[in-house]
């Protein structure tokens, strides 16, 4: 249910990604990045052991990520659009294509868990997933109040 909850809201995270990125909107993409990475810095409260072990596989993982996502927004969205247009047979290939997209995301977050639960303690990584919550929480607001100044 977890987990779930994750790609629900990781694939709102990576929504502001599928916009056509002009050269502003990709630097403010890279600062929300290091925003992210400092606020998961603060507060995880890495030592400097678990910060060499744990970056990079949160690093390859946000690339699987965002790889997936791209894949289900860009590719399988791209096919939803002209649904009307899909022969059955297709529909059904279309269907699988997403399961198999839903079993894959899973596998990569159970496999991540798994990964960084040991890199880092289990408290630890609870936090982690609390604190990306947290962080997108604070993004949809920000950009809420934002808007609304607008």
């Amino acid at each position: 249910m977890m987990i779930k909850k994750i790609n629900i809201l990781a694939s709102l995270l990576f929504l502001a990604t599928t916009l056509s990125l002009s050269s502003q909107e990709r630097q403010d993409w890279d600062k929300i990045k290091s925003l992210k990475i400092a606020f998961i810095t603060e507060r995880l409260n890495l030592t400097p052991k678990e910060a060499q072990s744990f970056w990079p596989i949160y690093n390859e993982h946000q690339s699987k990520r965002e790889s997936l996502f791209r894949e289900e927004r860009f590719e399988i969205g791209s096919e939803i659009k002209n649904l009307d247009a899909l022969s059955d047979a297709k529909a059904v290939e279309l269907l699988a294509r997403m399961q198999r997209l839903e079993e894959e995301k899973y596998n990569v977050e159970k496999s991540y868990i798994e990964k960084i639960s040991k890199t880092i303690s289990a408290k630890k990584t609870i936090l982690l997933m609390r604190s990306e919550e947290d962080f997108k929480r604070q993004l949809i607001k920000q950009y809420r109040q934002k808007k609304g100044g607008q």
